[in-house]
């Protein structure tokens, strides 16, 4: 969800109805309502429609963890049998594959924790909205019949009672309105230069030794 439709979401749960019908001058407040209602309907869509994007991402991202794990079991029954086979390099190749896999796991781990905290997230959203939604249809209906009495009766008196009235309506259902918290994330610090060579090579050792240890593991098991 863009930055733009967050704060867009933060000011049509927590603006109050008076601002809305003040906007208008008190010419037409229903019809400002009205226009504030298909703003806060707009944004349910968008919400919805990124929810679904999150709930897809992490359906896949929990097929793919569930497939690579499944990998990791069929190779290390392959890895066992070269070794009874006696044929070390295909448990090399083997191993080296296994630790390929466990590198990503953690990170497949994190983006399913992660769309589950967004998908959280923009659930209590679409909560927000669809509250604040109802609280301004109900508004909107008794500005709309403190007009239609106000009309009725006395044009004078009539219509003073009825402004303090709606006034006063608003003011209550503003005091309930609960406001939309916006959670901010650090950006990582800077981090020195290295050169890429050398950790590239280092990177390389790093990973042979981690397959010889691994592979001696087995070894020791198969003996």
């Amino acid at each position: 969800m863009s930055e733009s439709l967050v704060s867009r979401i933060g000011r049509l749960v927590s603006g109050s109805i008076q601002q809305i019908v003040s906007a208008a001058e008190n010419a037409a407040p229903e019809t400002v309502m009205a226009e504030a209602i298909r703003q806060v309907d707009d944004a349910i869509d968008e919400v919805r429609a990124e929810l679904g994007r999150t709930k897809a991402h992490k359906h896949n991202a929990s097929q793919r963890l569930a497939s690579e794990s499944a990998r990791q079991s069929e190779l290390e029954d392959k890895i066992r049998f070269a070794l009874q086979e006696d044929r070390e390099d295909l448990a090399e190749a083997a191993v080296a594959m296994q630790l390929d896999i466990e590198a990503q796991l953690p990170v497949i781990e994190k983006n399913i924790a992660e769309a589950g905290a967004r998908e959280t997230e923009l659930e209590n959203y679409l909560r927000a909205l669809q509250g604040r939604k109802r609280e301004m249809q109900a508004e909107r209906e008794r500005v709309a019949s403190a007009r239609r009495e106000s009309r009725a009766g006395d044009a004078q008196a009539g219509g003073a009672a009825a402004r303090d009235g709606v006034e006063r309506r608003v003011d209550q259902a503003n005091m309930a309105f609960d406001r939309v918290a916006q959670a901010v994330t650090g950006a990582p610090g800077p981090t020195q230069a290295a050169d890429p060579a050398k950790l590239a090579e280092l990177e390389e050792m790093t990973r042979k030794h981690r397959i010889r240890e691994r592979l001696a593991q087995f070894k020791k098991q198969h003996a």
